[in-house]
């Protein structure tokens, strides 16, 4: 927001040559999106757990599992807006989003030779198809800048998935997404950047999966959990 408001002050000195004048008085208009994107998630852990294994055994374990760090992907997508008052609009962007969450599951009940848990990792790979639908609030336009603020929700479908995963997600889930950004009226198309947060509604886990896995060693894992909510923090082009 500072450096919108920098960049209003420093072109306020004087009026410019107005590009694409007419644009946003179109009912309706059209634009492709990229970006990039950061992924996390995260965990309610369940703490100690009673597993038993196929041969009747019955062992207690203490896992705890968490989203070590921010993993980067890729995004892109279409984008429809439609024009509901001079500062007010209706978005409607389908993406795709290719990237991934990287898992650690420390096994507190599992030491190695020098007394230390040992710990397992996953990469949670996930290429999502991303259905937002946002309201676009926009200050009134000054020279060729106008910025921002949008909020929405955005309908979430999770194509990836293995079946020998320690922790797999949910086929269908929701976010709700909040964005700040600019449009910058350049001489023959409309450049947007856009910084958008997202946070999951409701739990993202599968819980049904841990009746799923084929490997016994792996149940104690995927139990070590209870709930989790995905987060996003996506930097957008929209070029219209």
């Amino acid at each position: 927001m500072l450096l919108f408001v920098g960049v209003f002050y420093a072109q306020a000195q004087q009026r410019r040559v107005q590009h694409k004048p007419y644009i946003d008085l179109r009912p309706l208009h059209f634009g492709i999106v990229v970006g990039t994107h950061l992924q996390d998630i995260e965990f309610e852990n369940v703490g100690l757990q009673t597993i038993v294994d196929e041969e009747g055994n019955v062992n207690d374990y203490l896992i705890m599992t968490d989203a070590d760090k921010w993993n980067p992907g890729f995004s892109v997508g279409v984008l429809a807006e439609l024009r509901l008052h001079e500062n007010f609009a209706l978005r409607f962007s389908p993406s795709m989003h290719f990237g991934a969450k990287h898992l650690s599951f420390i096994n507190m009940t599992d030491l190695d030779e020098e007394g230390n848990p040992r710990k397992v990792t996953q990469d949670l790979k996930n290429t999502y198809v991303g259905l937002p639908v946002n309201i676009k609030f926009s200050a009134p336009r000054f020279n060729n800048y106008r910025p921002f603020i949008s909020a929405g929700i955005s309908g979430m479908i999770n194509l990836t998935g293995g079946d020998d995963d320690y922790i797999a997600l949910k086929r269908f889930s929701s976010m709700i997404e909040v964005g700040i950004g600019c449009d910058f009226y350049l001489p023959f198309f409309k450049l947007i950047p856009e910084l958008k947060f997202c946070y999951g509604l409701g739990n993202s886990l599968d819980t049904n999966h841990i009746n799923e896995l084929r490997d016994a060693n792996k149940r104690a894992y995927a139990g070590s959990v209870s709930s989790a909510q995905s987060k996003m923090i996506m930097l957008s082009f929209y070029f219209e």
